[in-house]
């Protein structure tokens, strides 16, 4: 190999994990618990990551299943700044909606107001069919 080329490589370090789990409430669970240690391993903080994926894993769980079919969280650091969080469900055709308050009386209904209100950026990306993907990103630096 020559010395030149491989004296100006640099080491990588990424910071990303991806699992499939299954979409019942104990993958929703296992989803934020495997967000936490490895947001901890990272060095990075967690409480607001670890409230986004129960979120959105629980929605994945409940409106997103398809019997047979797991859903996908992926977690990655970019350029050290943007966390990002990705659930991928395979049920394509049930989009969320925009957050917005339910009546009073409900006892769900909640969950995309506390992603909007922890995430700096989140949204839906559809595809490939039948799948859809709920994103949400956290800065990471002020």
């Amino acid at each position: 190999m020559n010395q030149q080329i491989a004296g100006l490589q640099r080491p990588i370090t990424e910071r990303a994990f991806t699992v499939r789990l299954s979409p019942t409430r104990r993958g929703a669970r296992l989803a934020r618990l495997l967000t936490v240690a490895h947001l901890g391993l990272w060095g990075l903080p967690s409480a607001a990551a670890a409230h986004i994926v129960a979120e959105l894993a629980a929605n994945a769980a409940v409106h997103g299943r398809v019997p047979g079919r797991d859903f996908q969280l992926a977690v990655a650091v970019s350029e050290d700044t943007t966390l990002r969080i990705e659930l991928t469900d395979t049920k394509g055709d049930r989009l969320p909606v925009a957050a917005s308050a339910p009546d009073e009386q409900s006892e769900s209904g909640r969950g995309l107001l506390i992603v909007e209100a922890m995430a700096d950026r989140w949204g839906v990306a559809l595809g490939p069919v039948p799948r859809k993907t709920v994103w949400a990103e956290l800065d990471l630096v002020p």
